[in-house]
């Protein structure tokens, strides 16, 4: 008798389940991405209709900082490099300023058009790759205004700000000034 019930329960639910299929309308999927992936075209654009203005998905919130970034508060332009030349002050104590660190640093990134004396006399000057390089001797530099055209560029000079950390380019200005006082 207990078998009847096991083969009758095993054929109902077999005929349950084989009653839902239909070839012509599948069962439901779950996750369909899952089953059927969408595919997209390499450096292909995003279709229009997925965001509200073409672009919408791509870029950052309105307000948002990048993680590691830390504002500036002068402009890049001749008006703010007068004003960092003027006003920006190094935010190192006595403690911070650690001039191996910034002869390293200075040896790594500025070496090569500034020269070792930071004479304008670097090895990409000697072979012509870039000229007027300026000697730090011959011009009215400050720490802020080092600082300034480390952080945007001037003139053929580009930015270092990926390069190197806000501390960093302190320690840089602040070697500087050594090799100019020198």
């Amino acid at each position: 008798m207990k078998s009847l019930y096991k083969i009758t329960l095993v054929l109902g639910l077999m005929i349950t389940v084989s009653s839902c299929f239909h070839n012509d309308k599948p069962n439901y999927q779950y996750f369909p991405n899952m089953y059927e992936s969408v595919s997209g075209e390499t450096y292909s654009p995003a279709p229009v209709d997925v965001f509200k203005n073409g672009k919408e998905g791509q870029l950052p919130a309105v307000g948002s900082i990048n993680r590691g970034f830390e504002p500036f508060e002068y402009e890049n332009t001749p008006e703010g490099y007068a004003l960092a030349k003027a006003n920006l002050k190094s935010p190192l104590d006595s403690l911070d300023r650690n001039s191996d660190k910034g002869k390293e640093l200075f040896e790594i990134y500025c070496i090569s058009c500034h020269g070792a004396a930071g004479d304008g006399k670097g090895k990409l000057v000697e072979r012509e790759k870039f000229l007027g390089v300026p000697n730090y001797k011959d011009r009215e530099i400050t720490e802020g205004s080092i600082f300034y055209v480390e952080t945007y560029g001037l003139n053929a000079m580009g930015s270092h700000a990926n390069q190197m950390s806000a501390h960093e380019r302190w320690l840089v200005a602040d070697y500087v000034l050594k090799l100019k006082a020198q």
